[in-house]
């Protein structure tokens, strides 16, 4: 049985009577890129704010490693948080700050290494992600894909367990997408750490993912290996796979 990272027990969620998880089963894979698939607005930013305890479930549990984070106290739940990493879909860089700050900034907030070795590490992950000797440049000389992957490094610089990538692709050309993609891939697997993905752009799912979840109306209602995808033949997850506007999904 693979371990799981996260999982979720039987999850609700409403904003003012809105339902938008309505019960959600998922199990994110130890060591695995788990992309979340679904409609705008369909409840999947939701779900990765509640893994990091950014939002808390009405009813449902939630494990992390194992162990129920809602009884947990602020305290306790900033401690699970730094096993997280997260790119946020516009990068979120400080505009203010130099590139090499910005990598540096949760370094220098959570560690005690000296300047020496934050510089080291800030160096490093820019080469991993194809920036070498950008460190001086601003977030404004950038273009949207060079900010994502700023992002990314930043998300990577403390090591986390699990990092958490909402919608990394969006707003870039299909190059840069592509090589964005790449990135995730070639990161998690020389890294064997946790990756959540949240995505529409389903070439890209089918190539990052080693496991696949639709949420669709507040429910998860397909998982399984891009494979066991391919083969499902649930009438909603063929049609969103498609990209058919004929299906029982409704156009509002």
């Amino acid at each position: 049985m693979d371990e799981a990272a996260i999982e979720f027990v039987g999850v609700h969620k409403a904003f003012r009577g809105q339902k938008v998880l309505d019960g959600v089963d998922l199990k994110i894979v130890k060591g695995c890129t788990t992309v979340i698939i679904g409609r705008s607005g369909g409840g999947k930013s939701v779900a990765i704010k509640h893994m990091i305890g950014l939002l808390r479930p009405d009813r449902g549990r939630i494990l992390v490693g194992g162990q129920d984070v809602l009884p947990l106290s602020p305290k306790e739940m900033n401690t699970v948080r730094r096993r997280f990493g997260m790119l946020f879909q516009e990068g979120a860089l400080f505009d203010s700050m130099t590139v090499g700050e910005n990598v540096a900034f949760p370094l220098i907030e959570h560690t005690r290494l000296s300047r020496a070795e934050i510089d080291a590490r800030v160096s490093e992950l820019l080469r991993v992600v194809g920036l070498p000797g950008t460190e001086e440049k601003m977030p404004s000389e950038l273009s949207g894909g060079m900010r994502k992957r700023v992002g990314l490094a930043r998300a990577l610089i403390l090591e986390p367990e699990i990092v958490l990538f909402d919608e990394p692709t969006s707003g870039l050309d299909p190059i840069m997408a592509d090589a964005i993609d790449e990135l995730i891939r070639a990161t998690q697997e020389s890294s064997g750490r946790t990756y959540v993905v949240i995505s529409h752009d389903i070439r890209a799912t089918f190539k990052i993912a080693h496991y696949i979840a639709m949420l669709y109306e507040g429910r998860i209602i397909a998982y399984g290996t891009p494979d066991e995808i391919r083969s499902n033949p649930n009438p909603f997850l063929r049609q969103f796979l498609k990209g058919s506007t004929e299906g029982p999904i409704a156009i509002h």
